[in-house]
C-alpha cells in the first residue's frame, strides 16, 4: 500500500483521534514582535522534495513566529551556498554537500539542521540497459554535469567498485537535458542525484534503475538548512524559529503526504500543468520523505546531524572534489545542533512513515512503480 492512498488519510485520522497534536501547536506561545522579513533560497524550483517550505508558509507557521517569508527558486545547491554567504537570502537548504565545499573554499555559512539524510547520488541507467552491475559501464558513454559538487564523486564510486574511471567515456551534459540524453539513449548512463532524474525520466514513459554511492559505504546526506555564522551570532532567535519551523512543516509533511503535496499544487499550480506533473512531485516527496526515517532523526529529533557521518562526508569532498588551495572545514562549526530535539515524531507515525515510503528506495532498485 503507498504512502498516498486512502489508507494513509485514515492513519492520519487515528492519530488525531488518539490525541497526537501537530507540531505546530508545539511552537511557543510568545513570539518577538513585530515582523522580520526574510529571504529563503530553494536549492532548485519547487518540487516536492520541498513541498514542507510551501507548507510552513501556507500553514502560516512563519506568521506565527513573526516572520515574512520570500521563498526563491535556486539554481543548484552549490549555487544557493554562494548566495546564502554573499547576503543575498538569509536562509536556504542546501546539499550537505554542497554546504561542505562552500565551507571548504572559504564561504561563511553554518548549516542549522538537517531535512533528509539520503541525497541519493549514483550512476543512473534505463531499466532496460544490460548494464546490471558497476563494471558493466566500463567501456560505455556515461552523461554528467561536470560543474556540479556530486560529479567529482563518481571517481569514488569507481574506485570503490573496482571500475577504471578512464575506461568510461563521459559525456559533458547540461543539467536541463541530462536526462533526456539518457531516455533517447545517447548515453547509456548518467551520472546524478538518481531520485530527481528517476522522476523526470519517469515523466518521459521511461522506467530507470540505480546504483547508489551509499550502497558503496559512501552515504551523502541531503538538504541542510543553512545560514551565515553571522546571522547566528547576531539573531540567534531568528535562527530558533526559522529551523524550528522548517522541522515543524517538514514532520506535518511526513504525517500526511497527500495534504502536504496538495498544498504544494495549490501554491505553485505550475506544477500540475505539465504531462506527469502531479506524479513527479508525487515521487519527489516520496523519495525525500523515504530518507527522513534514520537513526538520526528518530533518536534524537527532526534535523539532528551526525558530526561523525559529516566528517565522512567531509573527507570525501576534500579528496575527490575541493580544490588543492581548499581548506578542510571545522566540523562542529560548520554544523550545529543547537535547535534540534524539539521536534518529534511518535513510534506510530515513525512506523507509518517507514510503512508508507518503502516503495520509494525499490523503485530505484527497478520496482515497479
Amino acid at each position: 500500500m503507498g504512502l498516498f492512498d486512502k489508507a494513509s488519510i485514515s492513519r492520519r485520522d487515528l492519530l488525531k483521534a488518539a490525541g497526537v497534536v501537530g507540531v505546530a501547536s508545539m511552537a511557543p506561545a510568545v513570539f518577538a514582535q513585530g515582523s522580520r522579513t526574510v529571504k529563503f533560497t530553494l536549492p532548485w524550483l519547487a518540487q516536492g522534495a520541498t513541498a514542507y517550505m510551501y507548507v510552513a508558509q501556507d500553514q502560516g507557521m512563519f506568521k506565527k513566529r513573526g516572520i515574512d517569508i520570500e521563498i526563491s527558486r535556486g539554481y543548484g545547491s552549490l549555487a544557493a551556498g554562494q548566495a546564502i554567504a554573499n547576503k543575498q537570502f538569509d536562509f536556504g537548504l542546501v546539499s550537505a554537500s554542497s554546504t561542505i565545499l562552500c565551507a571548504a573554499n572559504g564561504l561563511p555559512l553554518v548549516a542549522l539542521g538537517t531535512t533528509n539524510y539520503e541525497a541519493y547520488l549514483g550512476l543512473l541507467v534505463r531499466t532496460d540497459s544490460p548494464i546490471k552491475a558497476p563494471a558493466d559501464v566500463a567501456g560505455k558513454k556515461m552523461g554528467g554535469v561536470p560543474a556540479s559538487v556530486e560529479f567529482p564523486l563518481w571517481k569514488a564510486f569507481a574506485l570503490e567498485s573496482e571500475i577504471d574511471p578512464n575506461s568510461v567515456e563521459i559525456v559533458q551534459s547540461d543539467p536541463r537535458v541530462l536526462e533526456r540524453t539518457l531516455v533517447e539513449q545517447q548515453i547509456d548512463a548518467a551520472w546524478c542525484v538518481t531520485s530527481s532524474s528517476y522522476a523526470v525520466a519517469k515523466g518521459m514513459n521511461v522506467d530507470t534503475r540505480a546504483m547508489l554511492l551509499a550502497d558503496y559505504g559512501m552515504p551523502f546526506y541531503s538538504n541542510n538548512i543553512v545560514t551565515r555564522p553571522e546571522m547566528l551570532e547576531r539573531d540567534p532567535q531568528l535562527c530558533q524559529d526559522v529551523t524550528e519551523v522548517i522541522l515543524e512543516a517538514l514532520a506535518f509533511s511526513c504525517r500526511d503526504p497527500e495534504a502536504s503535496m496538495g498544498i504544494l499544487l495549490k501554491k505553485v499550480p505550475e506544477l500540475a500543468l505539465s504531462a506527469g506533473g502531479k506524479e513527479n512531485v508525487r515521487l519527489s516527496q516520496g523519495f525525500m520523505l523515504a530518507s527522513v526515517p534514520r537513526p538520526e532523526s528518530m533518536q534524537n529529533g527532526l534535523g539532528y546531524s551526525d558530526l561523525g557521518r559529516v566528517g565522512e562526508m567531509t573527507d570525501l569532498i576534500m579528496q575527490y572534489a575541493a580544490p588543492a588551495s581548499a581548506t578542510r572545514p571545522d566540523v562542529e562549526t560548520l554544523f550545529t545542533n543547537r535547535f534540534i530535539g524539539g521536534v518529534q515524531l511518535t513510534e506510530a507515525e515513525w512506523q507509518a512513515l517507514q510503512s508508507g515510503t518503502r516503495e520509494f528506495p525499490e523503485l530505484l532498485k527497478g520496482g515497479a512503480a
